[in-house]
Order: structure tokens, then C-alpha cells, then sequence
């Protein structure tokens, strides 16, 4: 078969999160400069939906797919039906429960981004205070890992307290609300650090609608909307994913196995993330370093 030849389809949770639409962005963008169709396809975090998209990238003898999954669990029967189909799947920012199903799994290093994270809110929160946690959603493996990665750190100042520790699901309207009641019940609140960005921007509008500009808050994603805060002072900092080299890997592993039939030699690969706030703002943009 020729290089290039053949259809990629990449599946990812809603593009209404620029972290997504950036990762669906350069996957499909590294399949089509190697001379791929490509198929790009939202799964909004329903596991019976990606179970869909499978089935129709199935139907049309995909050559591969991309995928940021939709559950740990829930998505470990997707995975193994294109599989037995003899499509692999790359896995990109979410990983599954099950090794061995997967062609490869390519995230951050959550923790070591988390325990960047912590130190920094450590630091801005002067070791003491109250503060608030927004989580994640609890399907998804990165949610507990970060919180873990707070914790690790921020746990160790006593004078440090946790008044508030709820999920918001990723979502920025979410995060608004919830942002709203806990305002309602903890008006002293010091600090706010959260499981990713559009949680971080939600909290973040709720306070200033408050009145409350001077509360810290700290993200996870490194979006651009994030970085723009920062450059305004709104968010304090946040953990930069480096989702541009996400998508693109996975598509060069996905060629190398459709031109070879070689598989990555380890099926994990980690990549670590870096801490953005004021100091360093500037030498990023959408997800990666400014050139």
C-alpha cells in the first residue's frame, strides 16, 4: 500500500473545549499533510456515542484511529471491537483501564504536572488560607490523578484548608455555578485551584461577579483563553498539556503501523507539562511554545 493511502478517523470530547479542538486540529492536520483522508468526529464525553463513531469508522475500514476517550472503562469495549476489526487505536490525553487493547497511549504526565501546579498554588497562597478544589470529571483517570498531585503537595501546609471540593465535569458553565453556591457559603475564601482550564474560567467569572478580584486561581491545560487571563492578572497560572505534540504522534505512530505493521516498542509514552504564569506567559501560545 502507498504511503498516505486510506482513511484516519480521530474522535475527541467536544470541540467547545479548545483543548480538544486543538488536539483534534493537529492530528488531523499531521494525517492529511502524510496524504490521508480523514474523518474528525466529537464523542461530548458519551461512551454510547463513541460506541457509534467505532462502528461507522469500522464500517468505512478506517486505517486507524485517534482517539481521546470518553471513560476508562466505558471505552475499553470500543477499543478492543476495532481491534478485532484489525484497526488499531491510538489513544491521545485520556488513557483506558487496560493495557494491551491499545496500539499506544501517549498523555501528559499528570501527576508531574499536578505537583507543578501545587507548588505554585502553595506559593501564591502564602502557605495559608482557605481554599477550594474543582474536579473533574469522575470517569476520567487525569481527574484523579490531578487531584492526587494537589494533594501530595498542598497537604503538607496545615495552615492550608479545603473548604470546598466539588466537580464541575470540565465544564466552564459548570464551574460557574458551582463556583456561585460555594461563594455563597465560604465568602473568605483565599484560593481556588482546578482540575483543568474551562473550570478554572468558569471560577474565575463567578468571582469577579462577585466582587472577589483578589482570590487566586490556578488551572490545568494551558488554553489560550487561560493564557490571556494570566496576561491580564484574572488567572494566577496553570499547568501547560503539550496537546500539539499529541495528536501529531500518534498520527506518526498510526502511519509507521499502516506502511510497516510496526507498533510502538512501549505502549505508554508520558509526556511532562510545564508551569505558565506571568513570568513566562509570553513564550507560549495555544498550547505550545511560540516559535
Amino acid at each position: 500500500m502507498a504511503a498516505g493511502e486510506g482513511l484516519i478517523v480521530v474522535i475527541t470530547p467536544s470541540h467547545d473545549n479548545p483543548f480538544f479542538k486543538a488536539e483534534a486540529d493537529s492530528a488531523q492536520a499531521a494525517a492529511e499533510a502524510l496524504g490521508y483522508e480523514t474523518l474528525v468526529l466529537v464523542h461530548d464525553d458519551d461512551p454510547a456515542l463513541q460506541d457509534q463513531h467505532f462502528d461507522q469508522a469500522i464500517a468505512l475500514e478506517a486505517k486507524a484511529i485517534i482517539l481521546d476517550n470518553a471513560g476508562a472503562d466505558a471505552s475499553i469495549a470500543a477499543v478492543q471491537k476495532a481491534k478485532d476489526a484489525g484497526i488499531p487505536t491510538f489513544l491521545i490525553d485520556r488513557e483506558i483501564n487496560e493495557t494491551g487493547i491499545a496500539a499506544s497511549q501517549i498523555i501528559s504526565n499528570n501527576y508531574q504536572g499536578a505537583v507543578l501546579g501545587g507548588e505554585e498554588f502553595v506559593s501564591l497562597m502564602g502557605e495559608e488560607g482557605q481554599y477550594v478544589e474543582l474536579l473533574g470529571r469522575e470517569s476520567d483517570t487525569n481527574a484523579h490523578i490531578r487531584s492526587q498531585g494537589y494533594h501530595d503537595v498542598i497537604d503538607e501546609y496545615p495552615d492550608l484548608e479545603l473548604v470546598a471540593q466539588q466537580t464541575a465535569n470540565w465544564s466552564q458553565p459548570e464551574a460557574y455555578d458551582v463556583m456561585e453556591t460555594i461563594i455563597q457559603a465560604h465568602p473568605d475564601i483565599k484560593g481556588v485551584i482546578s482540575g483543568n482550564d474551562t473550570m478554572a474560567m468558569g471560577a474565575m467569572a463567578a468571582l469577579q461577579a462577585a466582587g472577589m478580584t483578589d482570590v487566586i486561581v490556578v488551572g490545568f491545560d494551558g488554553s489560550q483563553d487561560v493564557m490571556d487571563a494570566i496576561k491580564d492578572g484574572t488567572i494566577s497560572a496553570t499547568v501547560l498539556q503539550p496537546v500539539a505534540q499529541f495528536g501529531p504522534l500518534a498520527v506518526e505512530q498510526a502511519h509507521t503501523y499502516i506502511t510497516t505493521g510496526e507498533l510502538p516498542a512501549e505502549e505508554k509514552i508520558s509526556i511532562d507539562c510545564i508551569l505558565v504564569n506571568a513570568d513566562n506567559v509570553e513564550d507560549y501560545f495555544n498550547f505550545a511554545p511560540v516559535e
